[in-house]
């Protein structure tokens, strides 16, 4: 198998029968342990499978047609399971990441599953149209097997398409390093300089340093130690079958209170915000496209970055015609001035202000406040309120800028200058990445 744990000074699977027959007995033993475990859902034969059997350049097997090794393989392991195990499903994997399944077919058990993987490309019905088209050649269930790695919308997307042709789905990783899945490992500083090591970045660990960052390391990976991203199993559950929108986090509005721009709404782009880029995908000439600049805090289009002076997180590249929505809770009816914390390097942006559908300021203008890090704030007047849930929604109307709170203060009240000069945002790096277990961000 050409992947990436594989030692390539020694022979692979493909190129050595001692290996082919190791690879079904342990297959056998597993099966002999577990064939009355009424838990087990599964065994799954070979994870992606990568390899050119006919063509050595495509070290993928992505154009492979006839793949007789790994239907060989595969129908040994399934022969040797069933000497010791008639019940349990066996799920199977083309070639090419599990995808390529010329030669494989048709199938041979008649408890087998066809598993395929999908990442970063399109979520239209022609992406798993060959997936139908064998489920229904060849009368067998199809189910995708590894999918994740994107933006929230792509996930949306992923689901609902899989979910409606009857495909059910797993999702790859529960949590590992980075803000795109549910649950997200810690990177201990320790475990950081041996990565900036290995990337010729930095001076070597000490044995004994390298040997604490990496137990610190594994102690991050238990489940009570990991954020919880909330954004993200939101949008693979509940977004996929509602466009309704709810508070990220709960939001009284008083006097005096400051709301963090980037904790704006739940839900899918276009209803709960509105950004231009906010999916993934390769091209067809292998290019991929981000959806956001920063990669922090939350996994939708939004771009989110970390300020280096504030030390905090704030909406960056905020565009004309995108927008953010938040759902507010007043204890009581009134108007209030917003303070909109903004940072540009050019005097071209504006803002609009809508309360409840309705518009409260338009064209309101954003300063060059002398770059993209220099922070001020500017007033939008006169926002009414009603007493209970109000939706807020701040549009880019013009321009290129950064927007990192929004205070509300009581009309005609002035703001004390602590107030205005408050960054605006509650969670610096250090908290989010080393205190916020389970805090739902």
């Amino acid at each position: 198998m050409n992947i990436s744990d594989r030692d390539p000074s020694k022979p692979s699977l493909w190129e050595s029968k001692a290996n082919q027959q190791k690879t079904i007995a342990l297959w056998r033993k597993l099966a002999e342990r577990y064939a009355d475990e009424l838990w087990l859902g599964a065994y799954d034969i070979i994870n992606e499978p990568n390899w050119g059997f006919t063509d050595p350049s495509d070290k993928n097997g992505c154009n492979e047609q006839q793949n007789e090794p790994l239907r060989k393989l595969m129908m040994d392991i399934i022969k040797a399971i069933r000497e010791v195990d008639k019940q349990h499903i066996v799920i199977i994997e083309g070639n090419c990441w599990g995808n390529n399944y010329s030669g494989v077919l048709p199938p041979w058990d008649q408890n087998m599953v066809l598993s395929f993987h999908k990442y970063w490309n399109y979520n239209n019905q022609g992406a798993i149209q060959g997936w139908l088209d064998h489920r229904d050649k060849y009368n067998v269930p199809v189910w995708l097997g590894e999918t994740g790695e994107n933006s929230n919308v792509w996930f949306i997307q992923a689901i609902s398409l899989v979910e409606r042709n009857n495909i059910g789905w797993c999702w790859w990783p529960l949590k590992k390093m980075g803000f795109i899945n549910p649950l997200e490992v810690k990177v201990d500083p320790g475990y950081q300089k041996i990565l900036d090591y290995w990337k010729n970045k930095g001076a070597k660990p000490t044995a004994a340093e390298a040997y604490q960052a990496l137990m610190q390391q594994a102690e991050n990976t238990k489940l009570e130690n990991c954020i919880y991203h909330n954004d993200v199993v939101d949008a693979m559950f509940r977004q996929v079958h509602t466009t309704a929108t709810k508070p990220f986090q709960p939001n009284t509005v008083t006097a005096g209170t400051i709301l963090n721009a980037v904790d704006y709404d739940l839900g899918r782009n276009g209803f709960a915000y509105f950004d231009k880029t906010a999916y993934y995908y390769i091209s067809t000439g292998g290019e991929r496209s981000p959806w956001n600049k920063g990669h922090l805090y939350r996994n939708d289009g939004v771009d989110i970055e970390a300020g280096k002076t504030a030390d905090c997180f704030y909406v960056s590249s905020f565009e004309e015609g995108e927008w953010l929505q938040y759902t507010l809770n007043a204890p009581q009816k009134g108007s209030y001035n917003l303070q909109l914390r903004v940072a540009s390097d050019n005097a071209e942006g504006k803002v609009t202000v809508w309360s409840n559908g309705a518009v409260a300021a338009t064209s309101v203008a954003v300063p060059n406040t002398g770059g993209a890090g220099s922070w001020q704030s500017i007033e939008v007047g006169n926002v009414p309120l009603a007493q209970g849930k109000n939706v807020l929604r701040v549009k880019a109307e013009g321009g290129n800028f950064n927007l990192s709170s929004i205070q509300f203060e009581s009309k005609n009240k002035p703001s004390t200058k602590k107030q205005r000069e408050r960054p605006g945002v509650n969670y610096t790096i250090a908290q989010y990445k080393y205190k916020n277990a389970g805090r739902g961000v």
